[in-house]
This record gives structure tokens, C-alpha cells and sequence, in this order.
């Protein structure tokens, strides 16, 4: 029988994994995790006095301000996510404090149906706050997000649309493999089906056209309307229409492994195995684990790197861990994650106190083709480093 991870109430918390034995807390970690913490409030403080309408941090300017950002930006869950994260793991009240405090000025976000990234805004602070210190409404809440995520489902293309621009006819990013996780949850909070056949219907289409033979991900695939046939294929932020973007390979191992979890269907951990290993099989070198923002970039090794992929990436291979018989080949996906976690704890990439605006990790890539938020702090790489840290904690056993 395969050893299994057996997630905790949202499926977000580890609860076993593979057979760690307990082991005393590192410094590295210990620093890391208490300089997040630190980051996390300070951050808060600084931005105590901003209107409640344009709240949430994204990254930095490039005179050195913040990004801040309205409740309908697709990262601004990310920011309380990341608190309750940090207080999971600190039991600093304060976090708590804040991470509601931010997690409340999503409410309205339930009944919005312009973005299909509802599922990181939503999940990541309104999932977490329910599996941590819930309210009465907030599983209300996760559920209206999901049915406002279901109207962006189109039953005759197959696929839940990503975005309302470009030259697009029905364009779907890889990206949106990720949101795929509140609808599982969704269905198993309610009985309804819906959720989940929609987010099964999304992945298997996902998997049949986004994939090259090597397992590298395109960024952006466009359907025809209403036949749902294949327009295009191609990328928006990677290097090329052909090459491997670094921070979707990471989509794509993370989002498979998750449906895994909720469907145990072969295909999605057979698709999460080929993903990983054509990561690991690609990093810069022997003793270096945060790719460049383009497996492809034409600039190597002087290309920018992007801390946010390698983040998302430790995550998945902390849950992907759990699902093989292949004793040594779990070890091995633990040995990355953990190796990646050393290098982003290090001075390298972890911010010090009171530095990098508040934020945690230096390093990340927003869209290199845009020279948006390039080589800058991006909340979603501390988001899932946070989460990486967790699952980390928990697979070891120590603390």
C-alpha cells in the first residue's frame, strides 16, 4: 500500500508523511523562521497608516516603494497567507491579529467572477484562517468563491477561462492549476460534486495540451470557442514559445501533486513524477537550486534567478514525498526541497530584519518579458516558502 499524506482539514496542513525520523530543529530553520515572523510585522507596521482599498503588498518599485495593490489583484491573499502561516509556526498572537485583519478585507472577493485566481485569494488567506483560528462565516465564504470560480468554467471548451485579455479567443495559463485546490475542497465540504468535476475536467485538459513530451509546460494555451479545439500555444511571461518557464514548471508539479491528493488518480502523479524530475534533472548546477527564470533564458548563467519558483517547487516535493513506494526516490525529493530551503534561508536570498520593505525572500521574477518586478521580493515566493517551512517542520518531526 502507498504510504499517503494525509492533509488536515483544507488539505493544507501535513499531518504524516514519509518516515522522517525526529530530529533536533536546525539553526537555519530557526532563523528563518523567526526572521518571517519579524518580516511579517514590520511590513504591517509600516503599512499601518495606507487606505484600506489599495492594502496588500505585492513587491517593490523600482524606486525602492511598495506595490501595493487592491483586494481584486491576483496575489492579495498572499499577504495574509503568509501571517497565518508564520503564526502557525510562531504562535505570535500578533500575526494572527494581522492575518485577519487582511483576510477580512477579502470578503467582498467571494462574489467576484473577473479573475480565475480567486483560488490563490481566497484559499490561501480564507482557507488558512479556517483551519487556524476560524470565524462562523469564513466557510461561507471559501464556498461562494468557489461557485464564483465555476462561472469562469465553460462547459464546452472544458477548461475554467484565465483571462479577459489579449487577442485570446479562451485563453488558459498554466497558473490555473493551482486554483484548483479550493474546488476540491469545495466539494468535499458540501457533497456536490460540481466543484470537483469541474476541476478534474480543468486538470486531464491541462494535462492532454499544456505538456511537451519532455514534461515542460506551455505558459498560455488558447482554445477555439465553441469547438474547444486548440488555437495556440505559447507564453506571456517565459522566455519563448518554446521554452520551459521556470516558475510554471513549479505550477505544474505543485498543481498535479494537489490533485493527487484530492482524486488519487495515477495520471496527475505520474504527470507530478515527470515534472519533478525534469526540475531536478535542470537545475543550475550540483550545488545550486533556484533556476533561472527561464530554463531557456538565452543569458545564462547571468540570467535573473526566481526565488518564487523554487519556493512553490520545495512545497510540492515535500507533498510529493509521500506518494511513492520508491523509498529512495522520496528521499530524493526531500533532499531537493530541503536543499532549496537551505538556499533560500541563506543571506543570499532571506532578507535581514527590517530590510527588503518587510518582505522575506530576495530574488524572484514577476515577468521578465514585461521588465515587470524583476529581481525584486514578490509576496507569493514568501507565501510558499512559508508553506514549504510548514510542511518541512512537520515531515521532520522536530520543534
Amino acid at each position: 500500500m502507498k504510504r499517503e499524506l494525509y492533509m488536515a482539514v483544507l488539505g493544507i496542513g501535513l499531518l504524516t508523511a514519509c518516515d522522517i525520523p525526529k530530529a533536533g530543529t536546525p539553526e537555519w530553520f530557526e532563523t528563518a523562521v523567526k526572521t518571517s515572523g519579524h518580516q511579517l510585522l514590520y511590513m504591517a507596521d509600516q503599512l499601518k497608516n495606507v487606505p484600506d482599498t489599495v492594502c496588500f503588498p505585492r513587491s517593490t518599485k523600482a524606486d525602492g516603494s511598495y506595490r501595493l495593490e487592491n483586494a481584486k489583484d491576483w496575489t492579495s491573499g498572499f499577504y495574509p497567507g503568509s501571517m497565518w502561516l508564520a503564526y502557525e509556526m510562531t504562535g505570535d498572537e500578533a500575526l494572527a491579529k494581522e492575518a485577519r485583519k487582511y483576510t477580512n478585507r477579502l470578503e467582498d472577493i467571494q462574489y467576484y467572477t473577473g479573475n480565475h485566481d480567486i483560488g490563490f485569494m481566497m484559499y490561501c488567506s480564507y482557507g488558512q484562517a479556517l483551519r487556524l483560528k476560524p470565524e462562523p462565516k469564513d466557510k461561507q465564504v471559501l464556498v461562494n468563491s468557489s461557485e464564483s470560480l465555476c462561472t469562469r468554467f465553460g462547459p464546452e471548451v472544458g477548461l475554467i477561462r484565465s483571462w479577459d485579455f489579449g487577442d485570446w479567443s479562451y485563453p488558459v495559463i498554466i497558473d490555473n492549476m493551482m486554483n484548483l485546490e479550493m474546488l476540491f475542497w469545495a466539494s468535499e465540504q458540501t457533497g456536490n460534486s460540481k466543484y470537483r468535476d469541474i476541476a478534474m475536467a480543468h486538470a486531464d485538459k491541462t494535462l492532454k495540451n499544456h505538456f511537451r513530451e519532455n514534461m515542460t509546460s506551455y505558459h498560455v494555451v488558447s482554445y477555439s470557442v465553441p469547438s474547444g479545439k486548440v488555437e495556440s500555444k505559447g507564453t506571456f511571461q517565459g522566455y519563448s514559445d518554446s521554452s520551459a518557464w521556470a516558475r510554471g514548471q513549479a505550477w505544474g508539479v505543485y498543481g498535479y501533486t494537489m490533485c493527487y491528493r484530492f482524486t488519487k488518480n495515477s495520471a496527475y502523479l505520474e504527470a507530478a513524477h515527470k515534472i519533478a524530475r525534469f526540475i531536478m534533472e535542470n537545475r543550475p548546477s550540483e550545488n545550486d537550486y533556484i533556476p533561472y527564470w527561464d530554463y531557456d533564458a538565452p543569458d545564462i548563467p547571468n540570467a535573473p534567478r526566481d526565488a518564487s519558483a523554487a519556493a512553490v517547487t520545495a512545497s510540492a516535493l515535500l507533498e510529493l514525498c509521500g506518494y511513492t513506494d520508491d523509498k529512495n526516490l522520496s528521499n530524493s525529493y526531500m533532499e531537493y526541497a530541503e536543499n532549496i530551503l537551505k538556499q533560500l534561508s541563506s543571506p543570499d536570498y532571506l532578507a535581514k530584519e527590517n530590510e527588503n520593505k518587510g518582505f522575506i525572500l530576495k530574488h524572484s521574477v514577476g515577468s521578465f518579458p514585461h521588465d515587470s518586478e524583476v529581481d525584486v521580493p514578490l509576496n507569493y515566493a514568501d507565501y510558499y516558502y512559508l508553506e514549504a517551512l510548514r510542511r518541512y517542520k512537520e515531515l521532520k518531526k522536530f520543534g
